[in-house]
C-alpha cells in the first residue's frame, strides 16, 4: 500500500462540507488521482482511527486559465467524500 500521506493530500472545506459534517456525518479530502477507494479508505482509517462507512470519489477537471501568455489549463484533481460510522467523528479544526 501506499504512503498514507501520499493518499491523502488535504482536507477540503467548503460551506457545502460543512454542511455534511454537520447532518450526515461525511468529510471530504483532496486524494491523489490514482488512488483507489480501498486505498482511500484504509488511509483514512489507519491516520484517524475510525471506522469509514462508505466512500464517494469525485474527478474535477481542471479549469482553462487566460494569461497574457495565452491559454493555461489548471490540472484535474480528485476529491473523496468519506462517510464515518455513528457516533464517530474526525477533528478537523475548523471552529
Amino acid at each position: 500500500m501506499q504512503d498514507i500521506y501520499k493518499v491523502i493530500k488535504s482536507p477540503y472545506f467548503t460551506e457545502k462540507v460543512s454542511f455534511l459534517m454537520e447532518s450526515t456525518n461525511q468529510y471530504a479530502f483532496k486524494v491523489s488521482k490514482d488512488a483507489s477507494k480501498k486505498q482511500i479508505k484504509k488511509a483514512v482509517e489507519k491516520l484517524f482511527s475510525v471506522n469509514v462507512t462508505d466512500v464517494t470519489v469525485v474527478i474535477n477537471k481542471g479549469k482553462v486559465k487566460r494569461s497574457r501568455y495565452g491559454l493555461r489549463r489548471k490540472s484535474d484533481w480528485k476529491k473523496a467524500y468519506i462517510s464515518l460510522a455513528e457516533g464517530q467523528s474526525i477533528d478537523m479544526g475548523t471552529e
